[in-house]
């Protein structure tokens, strides 16, 4: 994958978006997050749009202020609509609290990634790669504390990767639903 000028303007535009932000896990700049999604895509797809969607993935969800009509104004419906296909509904964070609809925001966002297309897949697929290889490093470093610092136990955390894994497998044929098999049997093996 080349380094278009399209995708530095999503690079640049992560950047601002979440400037600021750090990882629940382990307090690192959140922008290490969308890069890492973004770099895992590049090795699977030459996609410029879905790469752009994974520098972009977080940001309906995480930054208040900007919404669909802008990331679509700024990078085209195709990337919007991935984007918004991976996207939480954190409304439900505000009504009842970030660990009381955690279930119920994961079942939500499984149940939209299967009516989902195969782009918004691959593009979850790396975002749960990331995640899952985050966790399996921080379990590494702090063994069972490291679930303090989530919303949920991990029985449930495996749970919601297997039934994501169970999708993704259904709708895209691509080698990183592979790469997120193995990593979620290794996380199941370690947790």
């Amino acid at each position: 994958m080349k380094l278009t000028p399209k995708i530095q303007k999503a690079i640049a535009k992560a950047s601002v978006l979440h400037l600021g932000q750090t990882r629940k896990g382990d307090g690192t700049p959140y922008i290490l997050h969308p890069y890492s999604v973004a770099f895992i895509l590049s090795h699977y797809t030459d996609n410029e749009d879905i790469v752009i969607a994974g520098l972009l993935h977080d940001v309906l969800e995480d930054v208040q202020g900007y919404e669909k009509k802008d990331l679509e104004k700024e990078f085209g419906k195709n990337v919007a609509r991935m984007v918004s296909d991976v996207t939480e509904d954190v409304s439900l964070k505000k009504e009842k609290g970030e660990k009381e609809s955690w279930l119920e925001r994961k079942t939500k966002y499984l149940e939209h990634l299967s009516n989902a297309s195969s782009d918004s897949a691959i593009l979850s697929c790396a975002d749960k790669i990331h995640n899952l290889s985050s966790m399996i490093e921080g379990y590494k470093e702090q063994g069972d504390d490291l679930w303090k610092k989530f919303n949920s136990p991990k029985e449930k955390r495996l749970w919601y990767y297997e039934e994501v894994l169970k999708i993704v497998k259904q709708k895209a044929d691509s080698e990183i639903v592979d790469e997120f098999e193995a990593l979620y049997n290794e996380a199941k093996k370690l947790f």
